[in-house]
């Protein structure tokens, strides 16, 4: 049986499954950073919702990635809920 990064190596050895993977890495690269803040806060998805006054589900939303492209707005109010700051910045391809 293959291990999860035996697997993944393999499947982006396919041009057409890497394209696809890094159309995907910014969103899902921002899934990360919101749920490695949340983490560090040590709070929940419940803690969180409250803080922003909205519902645990649609932060499951917003930390899942994926088709969700939430406001400014919203990652400002989660960033506050997390003791954070957003900072969002245009990087120069190399």
């Amino acid at each position: 049986m293959l291990t999860h990064a035996e697997l993944k190596q393999r499947a982006l050895a396919k041009p057409e499954v890497k394209d696809a993977y890094d159309t995907l890495a910014d969103e899902y690269g921002l899934a990360r950073e919101l749920l490695h803040a949340r983490t560090v806060a040590g709070l929940t998805q419940a803690e969180v919702a409250e803080k922003m006054h909205t519902k645990a589900p649609a932060i499951a939303r917003l930390e899942g990635g994926g088709k969700h492209s939430p406001s400014i707005e919203t990652l400002r109010k989660y960033a506050l809920a997390v003791g954070c700051r957003l900072e969002v910045r245009l990087v120069p391809d190399s």
